[in-house]
């Protein structure tokens, strides 16, 4: 599949799905960490935004570029994306990226210090995809029944 081809699909499968676990890595203590957040832009090209405080833990998690994971369970998806994470001041893309659902969670405006994007180049992708729920239930009782594995769908892995 080519790098369009994969980017569409990694799209397709998550462009309805507005929070993500993110996970990042605390550099105190090693310990992985997830925090719910809200993906900022619907196209996905390979990189992710989201609008974070200053003062959230996901900030501290990245001081300078570090790995992260970023999980979307969908209606009939898994996604697991992997990538770089960084966090900073950036007035213009909060302001591009601000909506009424980011305002909600601050009390200043996208240009104030407080507000940080972090942004995740993605370099890599697994998804687990479901088409028919339906057969999928079906599958999972004939397989109690058979004794045999059950068809769980589509599973892949992207290099992007």
């Amino acid at each position: 599949m080519a790098r369009d081809d994969d980017l569409k699909t990694i799209h397709d499968l998550i462009k309805d799905e507005k929070v993500a676990m993110v996970t990042t890595r605390n550099e105190g203590t090693g310990a992985l960490t997830a925090r719910p957040m809200t993906t900022q832009e619907a196209q996905f090209d390979g990189t992710l935004y989201f609008i974070v405080t200053a003062e959230a833990g996901t900030v501290s998690d990245l001081q300078s570029a570090a790995p992260v994971n970023v999980s979307y369970r969908g209606s009939s998806a898994f996604v697991s994306l992997s990538g770089t994470g960084r966090v900073g001041s950036n007035p213009e893309k909060a302001k591009e990226l601000w909506n009424d659902s980011v305002a909600a969670w601050f009390e200043v405006g996208p240009e104030d210090p407080q507000v940080q994007v972090l942004t995740v180049e993605v370099d890599g992708a697994e998804y687990w995809s479901v088409e028919n729920k339906a057969a999928l239930m079906i599958d999972l009782v004939k397989s109690r029944v058979t004794g045999k594995r059950p068809d769980v769908g589509d599973n892949d892995t992207v290099d992007l």
